[in-house]
C-alpha cells in the first residue's frame, strides 16, 4: 500500500491535478495514504479553471502550506512517493536549491534526501535556461521531471482524457497498477 504526497502549485493546469485526484480516488484499493498540500495560488487556479472549489470533496488528508506537523515533512513517516501536479518553474527552482521555506518543498526536500521517488509535473512553457538546468539538478538528485505534455495516440476526445494522458504516465511512474491507454497493445 502506497503513501502519496500530491502537492498542487500555483501554475496553471488545475485540470492535471483534478484528474490526478479522480483517478487516485479510483485506486483506493493501492494506496493507504494520500496527503495534499496546495498553494494558496493552486486554490485560485482551481477555481478559476475549473469554476468550482471541489478539490477538498476527495476522499484525501489535506494539509496547509506551513504545516510542519504533516506526516511526510518527516522521513519516518515513510512517504513513498510525492507528486507536484502542476509545478510551477517557482517550485521547481526552490526544490532545486534545497529551499524549505513551505510544506511543498520541505516534502520534496525529505522525499530526496529518503531516496524515494519525486516526480515533477511541470507545465510551463517556453522554458528558460535557469529552469532547464533547475531541471537537470532535480533530476541528478533522484527526481523525475515528467513534464505536462499530452499524447494523442489513444485519440482523446474531452480536456479531461487529454490530461489523463499525462496522468496516466504519471502514476505509471508513481508504480500504480491501472488500465489505461498502451501503446502497440490496441485500444
Amino acid at each position: 500500500m502506497k503513501k502519496i504526497v500530491v502537492a498542487i502549485s500555483g501554475s496553471s493546469g488545475s485540470i492535471y491535478a483534478k484528474v490526478l485526484f479522480d483517478k487516485l480516488a479510483g485506486l483506493k484499493a493501492q494506496w493507504a495514504a494520500v496527503g495534499v498540500v496546495m498553494s494558496d495560488n493552486a486554490r485560485l487556479n482551481w477555481e478559476l479553471e475549473l469554476g468550482n472549489a471541489d478539490w477538498s470533496e476527495y476522499p484525501f488528508d489535506f494539509y496547509e502550506k506551513n504545516n510542519f506537523y504533516a506526516p511526510f515533512a518527516s522521513g519516518s513517516a515513510r512517504f513513498d512517493t510525492m507528486i507536484v501536479c502542476p509545478c510551477s518553474m517557482g517550485t521547481l527552482a526552490r526544490i532545486a536549491t534545497g529551499i524549505s521555506n513551505d510544506l511543498v518543498t520541505r516534502a520534496a526536500d525529505v522525499v530526496l534526501k529518503e531516496r524515494r521517488r519525486l516526480i515533477l509535473v511541470t507545465r510551463d512553457t517556453p522554458l528558460s535556461l535557469i529552469h532547464i538546468n533547475n531541471m537537470k539538478t532535480v533530476t541528478e538528485a533522484g527526481g523525475i521531471i515528467c513534464p505536462a505534455t499530452p499524447s494523442f495516440y489513444s485519440q482523446p476526445k474531452t480536456l479531461e482524457e487529454v490530461a489523463a494522458t499525462v496522468v496516466d504516465r504519471v502514476l505509471d511512474l508513481a508504480g500504480f497498477d491501472l488500465d489505461s491507454y498502451r501503446w502497440g497493445e490496441g485500444r
